[in-house]
């Protein structure tokens, strides 16, 4: 019988293969301060014929449980996978921004570790809240800067704001 000896993943030693990125406690590109740290398009991946699929790491770090936002994106679907923890997301049907956020119809999900949800286009969302004590890392499929040309944001004045309650 043959053997092979394990290795270290190095990416010079890797790259005839692929390539990788430590995903989840990486420091480089923090583009956003906490709670919410976000470090977009991390790694790449070729879907043939079809779009690029881009690998972010969302890391929540405990807030208030308070919707104060939502954005949508257009002709994208996303992915959202909590890799360390649960987490709770908002989501609400599909509107046209001139109409609002249709703030009655947020519903608010617990997402267990593990989980992937594939939010249709249009679909009001935005960072989620890790539904315990401690930081998640969530991992974000989406296009490649879907964030920068296909992202519609609204925040909400303090009096549109909703509580989630029974965390």
């Amino acid at each position: 019988m043959s053997s092979v000896t394990v290795r270290e993943l190095e990416l010079e030693a890797f790259q005839p293969h692929g390539t990788f990125c430590q995903m989840a406690d990486n420091p480089r590109i923090l583009a956003m301060a906490r709670p919410v740290v976000f470090r977009p398009d991390m790694i790449q991946m070729q879907l043939g014929d079809s779009s690029t699929a881009s690998f972010s790491i969302c890391r929540v770090e405990p807030r208030e449980y308070v919707i104060t936002g939502g954005e949508y994106h257009d002709h994208a679907m996303e992915g959202i996978l909590p890799l360390d923890g649960d987490i709770l997301i908002h989501v609400a049907p599909p509107s046209h921004p001139r109409m609002g956020i249709p703030l009655d119809n947020f519903e608010v999900y617990r997402v267990p570790m593990g989980t992937m949800v594939v939010l249709r286009p249009g679909t009001w969302h935005g960072a989620p809240w890790p539904a315990g004590d401690k930081p998640v890392n969530v991992l974000v499929v989406l296009p490649v800067r879907t964030y920068a040309i296909d992202s519609v944001s609204i925040r909400l004045e303090p009096d549109q704001q909703i509580a989630i309650e029974g965390v």
